[in-house]
């Protein structure tokens, strides 16, 4: 049995849950839902540097990832924002993650990056966008498929 099949929707499935996960970790900053910022149950205020401006970047970007629509792009600026996150924020506290309790940047700044580097996988509204401008197939307005002639 071969596994490779299972590659795409695998890598779809992993974009989806990060993007998800970043989208709440965003929109809980940004709106006090969830919890909040950090369990606080209030959100950043309207415009604080850098906390606000990263709660944004995690909400779009999450959500850009989430349905895999400018992938590449959002997932890099994702991965550089917990870049910075983490060395700015965690790094000088302690050397480690588990010591800094910068772990949860680590991590979303490397899935981003891996989502980035491996592309949306077989579910996303890109791999859609991209094999309709292939094959030349649009939709009319009934819905039907028509061929440009």
């Amino acid at each position: 049995m071969r596994t490779d099949r299972f590659g795409g929707p695998a890598l779809s499935l992993f974009r989806m849950v990060i993007g998800l996960l970043f989208l709440c970790h965003g929109l809980a900053s940004l709106f006090g839902v969830f919890g909040g910022n950090r369990g606080s149950g209030e959100p950043v205020p309207l415009g604080q540097w850098p906390g606000w401006w990263a709660a944004l970047i995690q909400a779009i970007c999450g959500a850009l990832v989430l349905v895999g629509l400018f992938t590449r792009p959002a997932a890099l600026l994702a991965s550089g924002s917990m870049a910075y996150a983490y060395f700015v924020v965690h790094q000088p506290e302690a050397l480690l993650p588990l010591r800094n309790h910068g772990e949860l940047s680590v991590l979303f700044c490397w899935s981003f990056l891996l989502v980035a580097a491996l592309g949306p996988g077989t579910w996303a509204l890109d791999t859609l966008l991209r094999q309709r401008s292939a094959t030349g197939v649009d939709l009319d307005a009934a819905g039907r498929r028509s061929v440009p002639a």
